[in-house]
């Protein structure tokens, strides 16, 4: 297990890695700075989750990170969260929005995740990506009651896209995030990731959970109309490039073999240029 004090923050260097570093980098400076530190938080977090060691170490660490979380709103952040302090005050990021987002790490930590009914999946999206555009929201300068819906839409759409898009990926983990009940109205009654995506039916229980995440996609495009433009630059851009990688999805279909489905930078920075410059 490696746990670390260094800063988070390398934040730009972590940030860089993201398939989004083009649009973050489009923001004001001290915007971009804070989404830098909380996309580094958020992804030393996940790595957590991730890693393949022992459940208890996992655990513990994950029980670090929400005491480091706790020292930051205290007024005394530790060395890896130290770049957050100033985004905090300034942008008024909650700690429950933190809290939560390492709650979520925390139900991949426990057990693998595997076909759990749809109100246990939404708690998920909520926690791992929801929470995290809660903060986001807040840096982007959106009002905040359009940006908690906004966080609710668009974080359940991206997730849900993440959940289609990385099928193998997670059951190679032991993981299957489709719901039971998508499952069972396909007539999949396992829920054994490689047996589950092995099925032909699969395609059908992938199906309603693409036309979810379209539905959140449709109520998040409706929140970001109402908002002054310049606010919305960067989850518009987070949106157009999901839906696009949903709609390959789709078209490819998820019965087995499935080829792997990514955006190119090249096609990210297309995206930026359109919706974000032009």
């Amino acid at each position: 297990m490696v746990t670390t004090d260094a800063p988070v923050s390398s934040a730009r260097s972590r940030a860089s890695g993201s398939s989004f570093y083009t649009a973050m980098r489009i923001l004001p400076r001290e915007r971009r700075e804070a989404l830098f530190e909380i996309y580094a938080f958020c992804r030393a977090v996940d790595d957590v989750a991730d890693e393949r060691g022992r459940r208890d170490a996992r655990l513990a660490e994950l029980a670090r990170w929400r005491a480091d979380v706790e020292a930051l709103y205290a007024g005394a952040p530790p060395p890896r969260l130290r770049g957050l302090a100033v985004p905090v005050r300034r942008y008024d990021l909650q700690k429950p929005d933190m809290l939560a987002i390492i709650d979520g790490m925390q139900m991949d930590v426990v057990a693998d995740i595997r076909a759990p009914d749809a109100n246990t999946l939404d708690l998920y999206c909520d926690r791992v990506a929801s929470a995290v555009g809660r903060l986001c929201v807040r840096a982007f300068g959106i009002e905040t009651a359009a940006g908690i819906t906004l966080s609710h839409h668009l974080g359940r759409a991206l997730q849900l896209t993440n959940i289609l898009r990385d099928l193998d990926e997670d059951a190679g983990m032991g993981r299957l995030y489709l719901p039971r009940e998508a499952l069972d109205a396909a007539g999949i009654m396992t829920s054994d990731p490689t047996v589950a995506l092995m099925n032909p039916a699969a395609d059908r229980a992938c199906a309603r959970i693409a036309e979810q995440a379209r539905e959140h996609f449709q109520a998040a495009d409706a929140v970001m109309r109402r908002c002054p433009r310049r606010t919305v630059r960067a989850p518009r851009i987070m949106s157009e490039a999901y839906k696009i990688l949903l709609a390959r999805l789709v078209e490819r279909g998820w019965s087995p073999p499935r080829s792997p489905v990514r955006l190119s930078r090249p096609q990210i920075a297309w995206i930026v240029l359109r919706h974000a410059l032009i």
